[in-house]
């Protein structure tokens, strides 16, 4: 995600009110939702097909409307499809197919491989999974080959919640396209996504609180106030590197990571990063409907205690901060099961049944790395952690990754997939494992500006 896109990804919801969720299709159809009313216009594709491959481009049906599609398939084909899931593209009405980061090596490789634009923006996950389920079953007909003898899917960003959800229990039975994945590989990905827009609504929440300008949920006055609430937590946001204060900006940095993870590597750097801090803050005073792909407000913290010092109770400062901070209750009819497809909000709760590897920056602070903590205790839960292998990268940015790192998490899952040799990983729960200074050694494979350096790898 650019700037641009980042400053308006929306906000949303309670960690604990996912199970509350009622029956299927309760009040369904009387629920009304912004998005429903939307109208947005695909655009044709301008690929030009790399050497040896062809390429389909056009437009497939998607549960909002039209959408756009590209797929490229290589002369030496090798049976395999690779579904592409894009991340947030904002909220305008244009429909774009994006290029997959490892096009030129999937093709190279003998993968074929496809993308859709979805047939809406914003973060609208249902269109991104349905839609991208619909074009791989339409695989044959558009190229006029047989069906694949396998398909995996990889995403990221938002694309990584598609890619996650599309290999969930929910979904294969609710799709309204089911396609039967033999892998996944989400990267950068929204894992959790009650947590997620738990998250974006605890952070705007504190940093008002802390510069002085909280007082009720939701706050129309955030972005109103976003210039001093910046002022009174930073001594300099004009760079890309942003610095807090001494005061309430280190209260609220050190708030923040035990919001994201706990202490690691990178974690400083990443809070600093100025374009991802304007996009979480970009977020503050929404409603909690996720910007109309909802129709009701979805977050919650009701009963949650706000740290940022380590010690076994909260300090007094703390105290009074949590008995000050406003606080809200999730609808917990907010995201129901539905009739006619997956939730509007789909799923990712670790009832997977293929391997599944993940990727994710230590330091990105618009997706944190918690999400990878979140989701491997859902695995666990689901009794799946034989199917999942998780990688943390030394890096500040969200999906700032290299293509070394990405070819060999995509090498290492199409092998676990053929053989049944599951890779190595990273343990991402482990307090005193991600500590260590050299946490993400293992997995990075470029040193980033401003990041320590790993030692040497042994030949």
């Amino acid at each position: 995600m650019n700037r641009s896109l980042l400053r308006s990804f929306p906000l949303l919801l309670s960690a604990s009110l996912l199970a509350g969720c009622a029956p299927l299709g309760y009040g369904v159809q009387s629920m009304q939702r912004e998005q429903d009313r939307r109208t947005f216009t695909p655009v044709f594709p301008s690929f030009k097909a790399l050497a040896g491959a062809q390429l389909y481009q056009g437009f497939h049906r998607g549960v909002q409307g039209a959408a756009a599609y590209a797929v490229e398939v290589p002369a030496n084909w090798n049976g395999t499809l690779v579904m592409y899931a894009h991340g947030y593209a904002g909220e305008g009405a244009e429909l774009r197919v994006q290029a997959p980061p490892l096009r030129e090596y999937w093709l190279s490789q003998g993968y074929a491989w496809a993308a859709s634009s979805y047939s809406s923006n914003y973060y609208d996950v249902r269109a991104g999974v349905e839609d991208t389920n619909a074009l791989a079953l339409l695989f044959p007909r558009i190229t006029g080959r047989p069906a694949p003898g396998k398909t995996l899917i990889m995403g990221v960003s938002m694309g990584g919640h598609i890619a996650g959800a599309a290999v969930e229990a929910e979904t294969a039975r609710t799709a309204r396209s089911k396609v039967r994945y033999a892998a996944a590989m989400p990267v950068c990905g929204v894992m959790d996504p009650t947590y997620e827009f738990q998250w974006l609504g605890d952070y705007a929440q504190a940093a008002a609180q802390l510069a002085g300008f909280g007082g009720r949920y939701p706050n129309p006055d955030f972005q109103k106030n976003l210039p001093q609430i910046r002022a009174a937590l930073f001594t300099s946001t004009s760079g890309p590197l942003w610095q807090e204060n001494a005061n309430q900006g280190t209260v609220l940095k050190n708030l923040a990571r035990q919001l994201t993870g706990g202490e690691r590597p990178v974690f400083d750097l990443g809070f600093r990063v100025g374009a991802l801090q304007t996009a979480v803050l970009g977020t503050g005073g929404s409603d909690g409907t996720l910007n109309g792909i909802l129709a009701r407000n979805f977050y919650g913290n009701q009963g949650l205690t706000y740290r940022w010092t380590t010690g076994e109770t909260p300090s007094a400062e703390e105290v009074a901060f949590n008995a000050a901070l406003p606080r809200a209750a999730a609808d917990p009819n907010a995201n129901p099961p539905r009739p006619d497809g997956v939730r509007w909000l789909p799923q990712v709760s670790g009832e997977i049944s293929v391997p599944v590897l993940t990727m994710h920056t230590l330091g990105d602070f618009y997706v944190p790395f918690k999400h990878q903590q979140n989701y491997r205790r859902a695995v666990a839960r689901s009794g799946n952690e034989n199917l999942l292998v998780q990688r943390a990268v030394r890096a500040p940015g969200h999906c700032d990754f290299v293509g070394a790192e990405l070819v060999e998490g995509f090498n290492d899952l199409v092998a676990w997939e053929k053989t049944g040799q599951k890779p190595a990983g990273d343990d991402v729960l482990t307090a005193n494992v991600l500590a260590d200074p050299n946490y993400g050694c293992a997995f990075t494979r470029q040193t980033r500006e401003g990041v320590a350096a790993c030692p040497a790898r042994q030949p």
